[in-house]
C-alpha cells in the first residue's frame, strides 16, 4: 500500500461506515493482486467498473475548456506509458449521487479530490453523477475513502449493476407535482445498493422518479424502470403510488418505456423492483451484451407476459421488512429546513433580470425560489465548488442538487436573498443566465476522454454555445426555449434522441480522407418525461453544424404557426422539406480548398479513424462503395418519410432495402460483379465481412450486422409504428457500421483485405 493511502486510511478510520470501509479495503487488495497478475483482467474489469473506475481515452491530458479550445490541464507527476490499459494511463472515476442530493461538505470534498487527484475540474453527468477524469487506478482507494467519510459511495456507479437512482431536482418544491418523490428515490437507492438480486445482470439497470407526468425532470420514458407520482382515493383516504414504467432506454436504438402499472402502491415499490431485478437477472441476455438491457427482454416477451412473470416472482419473494422500513424511515427523517421566506426587492440590473427570468423558479412554498446554476459542458472547477459550498451554507440549509441537464439547483432560497446570491454566484463565474434553454447545451465527453467517441461533442457544444451567447439578445423567445443535445457517437450519452435538435458523431470518407460528421436528429421531445424520440435525418460535416442550428432556428421563426412547438413544426413541414433546406451543407470542400473540414472542433490535428495513406489507386471501387452507401442513406431517409405519412409497411421494407444496399456496397470492395439478388448479397456479406469479423469494430462489435440478418429473416412480416421505427433506427446504425468498416479497410491494398 502506498504511503499516501496508508496516511488517509489512518486519518479516516472511525469516520467510515464499516461496510463501506471493508469494501474499499477489498478493492485495494484486488488492485494489488491484478497488478501482480493474480486476478484475470476480465474479472477485475467488472470489479473496478462496479466501483466506478473507468478506462478513458488519454488524449495527451487534454480536454475542451468550454470555449471550443483544448487546453493541457493534466499535470500530475505520473509516468504514463500509453492508452492501452488502466495501468498505463489515467482513467475516469464516476461518483454516485442518488437523486442528485448534496450538502456543502460534500461539495468541498469533491473540490479537494478534483484538485488533488484530477485536473481541477469536476464534471456533472446526465444522470446527476459526478465524474473526475485523469484519475490513476492506484489512487482510487484513498479517493473512495475520502468520499465515504462524507457519505458518498462509488459502488455500482458503473458495471452490470443498478446505476444511480435519478429524480426530479425540483421534487418537494414544484407546484405541479403530485407528491415529493425524494424519500422514495432514497429508499430504493439504499435498498438496491449491493442487493444480492442485483448482482447477476447482463447489463446496466437505470431507475428514475418524477413528481408529475408533464415535465422533463425525471425522463421516465427513457429508463429501465421509472415511477411517476400519482394518487388514488380508497374509502375516502388518499393513497400514494406510482404510474410505473419498465423497459425504456436510449442507446443505439431507443425504446420507449412500457406502462407496467397505472397505479403501483408505494409500499409495493421496493418488492416489485426486486421482482423485476430477479426476472431480469434470470431471463435477460448474458452472452450477447448488445441485447442484454431489460428493454430487449420486455420487447421479446411483450409487456403483458413480462408483467405476469414479475407478479409471479413477487409472490415467491420472502418477506423483507426493509420494503416498508426504508420508505418509512426516509419519510420520517426527510426534511429540508427553511431559513426565512421573503419578498424579492426591486432591481433594474439587466443581467440580473435576465438571470431571474431564466434561472429562477418559484417554489410552491411562498417566499422561496429554486435557483439553477448553468454549467457550460457540465464542468465546475475546484475553486467554484468551494465558492458554491459557501453560498449554499450562507443562503440555505445546504439544499442543493445536481440535474440531468448537467447543472446545479439550489433550493429554498429566500426571495429577499436572490439579488445578493446572484452577485456572489456571478463573482465565482456561476451567474450565467440561460439555464435549460438553447444556450444550455448538453454534451457527453465525446472524443475528449471517451474511448468510443467518434466526433467531438464537447468541442461542438462549446462553439455552439459561444455563437449562441453572442446572439442571445437577438434570439426570438421561441428559439431560446429549444434544447440542443449532443453525443459523440450513436450511444446517446448526450441524450440526442430527446433534444429539439440532436446530434451524434459519425465519420465519412471524402476523397480519401476521414471527415468528422454529425447525424442531425429532429423530432425529439424533452418535455412530458421525454415524450418522443427523434430520428436521424442526414449526416452533416462537423464544421457545418453551427450553420445547421442557425438555419433551422431561422426557418422555424419564419415559418412556424403561433404557439407551434418545434416538434409540431418539424412534423408539419415533414422531414423531406427540412432536409432540403440543409442539402447544400452536406457537401465537403476538397482538402486543398478548405482543410479545416478535415479536423474536429478545437483540435487542429487532422481527423483520422484509420490509416488512409495507402491504396488510393482503387478509384473505381471506392467510387462504387461510396455510391452504394449514399444510396443506402437516401433509402433510410425515404423510409422515415414513408413512416411519417403512416406507411409503416413500406417504411419497414425500405429500411430493410437500405441495409441491403449498404451491405452490397461493402461487398463491392472485394467483388465488383455482385448482383441485386438479396440472398447472394447476404451470403457474400456474411462470408466476406461477418464471418471474417471485418465488420466488427469498437463501436459496433458486429451487433449491427445482426440487424441486417434479422431484417432479412422477417422481411415478409407486417409492420406497425413501433416496428417500422425500430427498423429505421437499426438500418441507420447498420449504415454507420458500414461507413466505419469502409473507413478502416477501404483503402487497404487488396491483399490486406482478404
Amino acid at each position: 500500500m502506498k504511503a499516501s493511502n496508508r496516511l488517509w486510511k489512518k486519518q479516516l478510520s472511525g469516520k467510515l461506515p464499516s461496510d463501506l470501509g471493508r469494501e474499499i479495503d477489498i478493492f485495494e487488495t484486488e488492485i494489488g493482486l491484478r497488478q501482480r497478475g493474480k486476478i484475470e483482467e476480465k474479472l477485475f474489469a467488472e470489479t473496478r467498473l462496479r466501483r466506478g473506475a473507468y478506462g478513458q481515452r488519454y488524449d495527451n491530458g487534454q480536454r475542451h475548456d468550454g470555449r471550443g479550445n483544448r487546453t493541457l490541464q493534466y499535470s500530475k507527476d505520473k509516468e504514463t506509458k500509453g492508452p492501452n490499459t488502466v495501468w498505463d494511463a489515467p482513467g475516469m472515476q464516476r461518483i454516485k449521487i442518488p437523486f442528485g442530493g448534496l450538502n456543502a461538505g460534500q461539495l468541498e470534498a469533491m473540490a479537494e479530490l478534483a484538485e488533488e487527484y484530477s485536473d481541477g475540474i469536476a464534471h456533472i453527468t446526465t444522470r446527476q453523477d459526478f465524474q473526475l477524469h485523469y484519475i490513476h487506478i492506484d489512487d482510487t482507494p484513498s479517493l473512495m475513502r475520502r468520499l465515504a467519510s462524507v457519505g458518498i459511495t462509488t459502488r455500482e456507479a458503473c458495471g452490470n449493476s443498478v446505476r444511480n437512482v435519478t429524480a426530479c431536482p425540483f421534487s418537494g418544491i414544484c407546484a405541479e407535482e403530485v407528491f415529493d418523490v425524494t424519500p422514495y428515490a432514497k429508499a430504493l437507492s439504499k435498498f438496491l445498493l449491493g442487493h444480492p438480486d442485483c448482482q447477476n445482470f447482463g447489463r446496466k439497470f437505470k431507475p428514475s422518479f418524477s413528481g408529475c407526468p408533464q415535465h422533463s425532470c425525471g425522463l421516465i420514458s427513457m429508463h429501465d424502470i421509472g415511477g411517476i407520482a400519482t394518487t388514488k382515493t380508497v374509502d375516502g383516504r388518499v393513497i400514494r403510488g406510482f404510474e410505473f414504467y419498465v423497459g425504456g432506454g436510449l442507446g443505439a436504438v431507443p425504446h420507449k418505456a412500457k406502462l407496467f402499472s397505472s397505479f403501483l402502491p408505494a409500499q409495493e415499490l421496493l418488492p416489485i423492483t426486486q421482482a423485476i431485478a430477479r426476472v431480469f437477472a434470470r431471463l435477460g441476455e448474458k452472452k450477447n451484451r448488445n441485447r442484454a438491457r431489460i428493454k430487449f427482454l420486455v420487447q421479446d416477451l411483450g409487456i403483458e407476459k413480462f408483467k405476469v412473470l414479475v407478479e409471479e416472482e413477487r409472490k415467491t419473494l420472502p418477506f423483507d421488512s426493509r420494503w416498508t422500513d426504508y420508505i418509512k424511515a426516509e419519510l420520517d427523517n426527510y426534511e429540508e429546513g427553511l431559513r426565512k421566506p421573503g419578498v424579492l426587492p426591486k432591481h433594474t440590473s439587466p443581467l440580473f433580470l435576465e438571470w431571474l427570468k431564466t434561472n429562477v423558479r418559484q417554489q410552491k412554498q411562498g417566499g422561496y425560489s429554486a435557483v439553477t446554476i448553468n454549467l457550460p459542458l457540465g464542468d465546475i472547477s475546484a475553486d467554484q465548488l468551494r465558492g458554491l459550498a459557501d453560498v449554499v451554507r450562507k443562503y440555505t440549509r445546504e439544499t442543493i442538487r445536481t440535474t440531468v441537464e448537467q447543472n446545479f439547483v439550489i433550493r429554498w432560497v429566500s426571495d429577499s436573498d436572490l439579488y445578493d446570491l446572484y452577485k456572489e454566484l456571478d463573482a465565482i463565474k456561476l451567474g450565467q443566465a440561460g439555464a435549460s434553454n438553447i444556450v444550455d447545451i448538453v454534451a457527453c465527453p465525446g472524443t475528449d476522454t471517451c474511448k468510443l467517441g467518434i466526433s467531438s461533442s464537447r468541442g461542438l457544444a462549446a462553439i455552439l454555445k459561444k455563437n449562441l451567447d453572442e446572439k442571445s439578445l437577438e434570439l426570438e423567445e421561441a428559439i431560446k426555449n429549444l434544447h440542443i443535445k449532443i453525443s459523440g457517437c450513436f450511444n446517446s450519452c448526450g441524450q440526442h434522441h430527446v433534444g429539439d435538435m440532436g446530434f451524434y458523431g459519425v465519420s465519412r470518407k471524402i476523397n480519401g480522407y476521414a471527415v468528422p460528421h454529425f447525424q442531425v436528429v429532429l423530432g425529439g421531445n424533452w418535455e412530458g418525461n421525454a415524450a418522443s424520440f427523434g430520428l436521424p435525418m442526414v449526416a452533416i460535416p462537423s464544421k457545418n453544424i453551427p450553420k445547421v442550428v442557425l438555419r433551422l432556428a431561422e426557418y422555424y421563426v419564419e415559418n412556424s404557426i403561433k404557439g407551434e412547438s418545434f416538434q409540431e413544426f418539424v412534423k408539419r413541414c415533414g422531414k423531406a422539406k427540412i432536409r432540403n433546406i440543409l442539402e447544400d451543407l452536406i457537401k465537403v470542400p476538397s482538402h486543398d480548398e478548405n482543410s479545416s473540414y478535415y479536423s474536429d472542433w478545437g483540435d487542429p490535428r487532422e481527423y483520422t479513424l484509420a490509416d488512409l495513406g495507402v491504396g488510393e489507386c482503387a478509384g473505381e471501387v471506392v467510387t462504387a462503395v461510396e455510391f452504394d452507401l449514399a444510396a443506402a442513406e437516401r433509402e433510410v431517409f425515404e423510409a422515415q418519410v414513408l413512416a411519417e405519412k403512416g406507411g409503416f409497411q413500406d417504411a419497414g421494407r425500405k429500411a430493410y432495402e437500405a441495409m441491403l444496399t449498404a451491405a452490397k456496397g461493402l461487398v463491392h470492395l472485394e467483388e465488383t460483379n455482385i448482383g441485386d439478388d438479396s440472398e447472394e448479397i447476404l451470403n457474400q456479406f456474411r462470408t466476406r465481412f461477418y464471418d471474417t469479423e471485418k465488420i466488427f469494430d469498437p463501436f459496433a462489435g458486429g451487433k449491427f450486422a445482426n440487424y441486417l440478418f434479422a431484417a432479412h429473416r422477417t422481411k415478409e412480416h407486417s409492420h406497425t409504428f413501433d416496428s417500422s421505427r425500430r427498423l429505421i433506427e437499426e438500418a441507420q446504425l447498420f449504415i454507420e457500421a458500414s461507413h466505419s468498416c469502409y473507413n478502416r479497410i477501404g483503402n487497404l491494398p487488396s491483399e490486406s483485405k482478404n
